[in-house]
C-alpha cells in the first residue's frame, strides 16, 4: 500500500527528471505512434531501446501537460491495485487527461484500471518491455481497446543519424558491431549490454515466471546468442544446461521472446504442423548483445549480417520464415497469408558459393510462387534474369536505408 502523499511526491519528482531529459535522436517510430480516441497505445519492446524517449518525444510534440509515471520506482515498490483509487485521485486533483505510464503492467490488474480510464475518455499511452502485454494481459479486460506497436533498437539510418557517419560499407560494419541500443550506441561501454542481458533474465524472466534455476537459463541463453542464424531444436537441446524436458526449453524460448532478447524463425510451410516439429531460427534483437554476451572466437560477420536483415525485415513484418528444402534461403516474408519477397544473406558472394546462395533463393521463389528475389551483401551489386525470374543482389546499406524493407 502507498500513501497518498507518496503518489503525489513522485508523480512531481518523475516529471521533473523526465521532462529534463534529453530527448536525443528523434525516432522514426514517432511518426508511426497509432493513436485513436477510446483507444490505449501499447508501446513494447526490448528494454533501454528507447521507448520512454520516444513518450518523451510524444509529449514535448503533441502532450506538454501530461502525466507521466514510471511504476519501476523503488518509492512505488508497495504499489497495490487497492492504490489505482489513490492515484487517480491524484490525477483527478491535476485535471489532466492524457497519461503515459511506463511499465504499469509489474501491477496486477492494472489493465482493468486502463479500462476505467478509457471509459471516462482519458488519452493513455503505455509502455513496456514485455510482449506478453499484447495478448494474455489484455485480452479479457481491454479487447478492441487498444493500439499495438513495437519499438525496436536504432534502425540503420537512426544509426548512422545518430554517429554522422556517412553510409556505406564501414557504417555497415560498425553497426553490425555495435547494434542500436541507445546508451551502447552512445557510450561503446560493453557492462551496458551485460547488465542488459542480466536484467532481462532477472527482472522480465526470472522474477516474474517464479523460475528458480538462474544459472541455468543464463547458460541458455548464452548459447542461442551465440547460435544467432543457425536452426535450434527443443528436443536436442534437452538435457544440456540442467534443462531435462523439452516442454521447459521451450517455455525458456517463450520467456526469451517475450521479453524481447531472442526471436525465432518457424520453417516455412503452409503446414502448421510442419512449422511446428521443425526447428526454429534463433536470432538476437540486437547485434551489439551478441558482440558483448556471445562466447563465440569467431567474428561471425555472415551471422551478424544476417541477423541484422532479420531485424530489418522483423521491423515492419511479423510473419517472417526461412526455407529449407533440397536448398536453403534465410528469409520469405508474408503478409495477410501471401508471400511478398524471398531474401537470401551472404557477406561475400564469390565462386565457392555463387551457385548454393543462388539456387537456394531460386527454389524458395518457385516453391513459394514469386517472380522476385534479393540477395544481400556487404557491398555487392548484380541482377540475374532468368525463366521469367529475377534475382538482385544488394549492398547492405542500400537494403538497410530502403523505408519499406521490400
Amino acid at each position: 500500500m502507498i500513501r497518498q502523499e507518496t503518489i503525489g511526491i513522485v508523480i512531481d519528482s518523475q516529471r521533473e527528471a523526465f521532462l529534463n531529459k534529453d530527448t536525443g535522436l528523434i525516432r522514426d517510430a514517432l511518426s508511426t505512434i497509432p493513436v485513436a480516441a477510446s483507444f490505449a497505445t501499447i508501446i513494447t519492446g526490448i528494454r533501454r531501446c528507447g521507448k520512454s524517449t520516444l513518450l518523451l518525444q510524444l509529449l514535448r510534440r503533441d502532450y506538454q501537460d501530461a502525466l507521466y509515471l514510471n511504476f519501476d520506482d523503488i518509492r512505488l515498490a508497495g504499489f497495490e491495485t487497492s492504490d489505482f483509487p489513490r492515484l487517480q485521485k491524484d490525477i483527478e486533483k491535476r485535471k489532466i487527461k492524457v497519461l503515459f505510464f511506463d511499465e504499469i503492467q509489474i501491477i496486477r490488474g492494472w489493465e482493468r484500471y486502463i479500462n476505467q480510464l478509457l471509459r471516462e475518455e482519458y488519452k493513455v499511452f503505455i509502455t513496456g518491455s514485455n510482449a506478453s502485454m499484447l495478448s494474455k494481459e489484455l485480452g479479457t479486460h481491454l479487447t478492441g481497446r487498444h493500439l499495438s506497436m513495437e519499438l525496436f533498437p536504432f534502425s540503420y539510418p537512426e544509426f548512422i543519424r545518430f554517429k554522422g557517419k556517412t553510409t556505406g560499407d564501414s557504417a555497415v560494419m560498425d553497426y553490425l558491431k555495435t547494434g542500436g541500443i541507445p546508451e551502447y550506441v552512445k557510450t561503446g561501454i560493453p557492462v551496458i549490454l551485460n547488465t542488459l542481458a542480466d536484467d532481462i533474465l532477472i527482472r522480465d524472466i526470472a522474477v516474474r515466471h517464479a523460475l528458480r534455476d538462474v544459472v541455468s537459463l543464463r547458460q541458455l541463453t548464452g548459447f542461442l546468442i551465440t547460435n544467432i542464424g543457425n536452426p535450434v531444436s527443443a528436443n536436442k537441446l534437452a538435457g544440456m544446461f540442467g534443462i531435462k524436458s523439452p516442454a521447459t526449453i521451450l517455455e525458456y524460448f517463450s520467456f526469451l521472446q517475450n521479453a524481447y532478447l531472442l526471436d525465432f524463425v518457424p520453417m516455412f510451410s503452409h503446414s502448421l504442423k510442419v512449422q511446428a516439429r521443425n526447428p526454429k531460427k534463433v536470432y538476437v534483437m540486437d547485434t551489439g548483445l551478441y558482440t558483448e554476451n556471445s562466447v563465440s572466437t569467431s567474428n561471425n560477420f555472415g551471422r551478424r549480417l544476417e541477423n541484422l536483415v532479420f531485424l530489418h525485415l522483423r521491423r515492419k513484418y511479423k510473419h517472417v520464415f526461412y526455407y529449407k528444402n533440397r536448398g536453403e534461403c534465410d528469409f520469405i516474408i508474408m503478409e495477410k497469408n501471401t508471400v511478398k519477397r524471398a531474401v537470401q544473406v551472404c557477406f561475400d558472394i564469390n565462386d565457392e558459393n555463387f551457385d548454393r546462395e543462388y539456387d537456394g533463393l531460386s527454389e524458395a521463389m518457385q516453391e513459394a510462387g514469386i517472380n522476385s528475389g534479393i540477395i544481400v551483401t556487404l557491398n555487392q551489386s548484380d541482377t540475374f534474369e532468368k525463366d521469367g525470374k529475377i534475382i538482385h543482389m544488394i549492398p547492405a546499406s542500400v537494403f538497410f536505408e530502403q523505408i519499406e524493407p521490400l
